[in-house]
């Protein structure tokens, strides 16, 4: 092979190894320069409150990638714990704790419910996690007949719902931490880097973590190897459920109302972060680490759009095109490079 194949193929390399994390950082300089404002302390809290909860859901997702799977009822699990913790602290004055606790139990319930579907009844993926969104979209307003909860609303059945978020609570998505600057870091930034943090270890040097790799990359081959292959699935559902409804706390804290529209563009944003994943570093696969730069991206690129006074209409339209670029290097020159 002549040197000019080799550099050619060395150059390939380290475009689909590079090539994301230079277009993230060139995406930053771009909105510095053309949108007046980027830069600046205010704008980087926008950007790492929307990285939060979108990042946070997108790390769920990754967890069912990785075992062959994917989870579409992610967005609907957040509103529903959304839901579920004001309805909790609003309507039956319980607190933070219980609240908290009621959330996570969904999440959980739910990721069982879709292994279950999925592994015993054989439901495909897609089709479960997709009967499982519509169902959470129905069941989560119909304590409210379809309306947002808040102090003071009036229930169906006339009664009157005195009860408030406490502090402790609103504190998870409203309070910041300082860093070179007052109230620069929020809460929710914490807990994505913790649990971000976390699932990364867990996936990449626990042994449960490789097991699950190698269900996804060959299940038959792990079946064979007496790997519990069904098990290794519920619990990347369950996994995916739990974060799903930790992404739900967050929002019900930032918001202090139980939105009923405020999850609508969850599911997209999340999907789209953890499929952007597998371009950084040329992965080809999904990771953790990949996930939250592309949650980060997500959230660059639409604070960009929206400072740019971007029409909103637009905006899942570029994120597409991101999404697709990124899934070419990935696997169409990733590919090619091996043939």
């Amino acid at each position: 092979m002549s040197s000019g194949w080799i550099e050619m193929a060395a150059a390939r390399d380290h475009a689909i190894r590079y090539g994301f994390i230079v277009l993230l950082f060139g995406l930053i300089a771009y909105f510095a320069i053309a949108a007046d404002g980027f830069v600046s302390p205010q704008s980087a809290v926008f950007i790492f409150q929307s990285v939060a909860i979108t990042g946070v859901l997108a790390l769920g997702v990754t967890a069912t990638l990785v075992v062959g799977g994917f989870d579409l009822s992610i967005g609907s699990v957040a509103t529903s714990a959304m839901m579920a913790a004001a309805y909790v602290m609003v309507v039956l004055e319980q607190n933070a704790v219980v609240a908290v606790i009621a959330c996570l139990a969904i999440g959980v319930i739910v990721g069982l419910i879709n292994g279950w579907l999925i592994v015993y009844m054989r439901v495909p993926d897609l089709l479960a996690t997709l009967g499982m969104m519509f169902l959470l979209v129905g069941l989560q307003r119909i304590p409210t007949e379809g309306r947002s909860i808040a102090t003071g609303m009036t229930m169906p059945d006339g009664s009157v719902a005195n009860g408030t978020f406490s502090a402790a609570f609103l504190a998870l998505g409203r309070h910041r931490f300082d860093f070179f600057i007052p109230n620069l870091i929020p809460v929710s930034v914490v807990v994505l880097l913790v649990l971000a943090a976390l699932i990364w270890f867990f996936l990449e040097y626990t042994r449960f973590g490789r097991m699950m790799y190698a269900v996804g990359s060959n299940e038959r081959a792990a079946e064979l190897a007496g790997a519990p292959v069904k098990a290794y699935k519920i619990w990347a559902y369950v996994i995916s459920g739990v974060f799903a409804s930790i992404g739900g706390i967050l929002l019900a804290a930032r918001l202090g109302r139980g939105d009923i529209a405020s999850g609508n563009n969850l599911l997209l944003d999340a999907v789209a972060a953890a499929l952007i994943g597998y371009a950084v570093l040329g992965a080809a696969k999904p990771n953790a680490f990949g996930t939250a730069v592309g949650a980060v991206f997500v959230g660059v690129l639409l604070q960009g759009l929206t400072m740019m006074n971007a029409p909103y209409y637009t905006q899942d339209f570029i994120k597409g095109v991101v999404l697709v670029v990124a899934l070419v290097f990935t696997f169409a020159l990733s590919g090619r490079g091996k043939g």
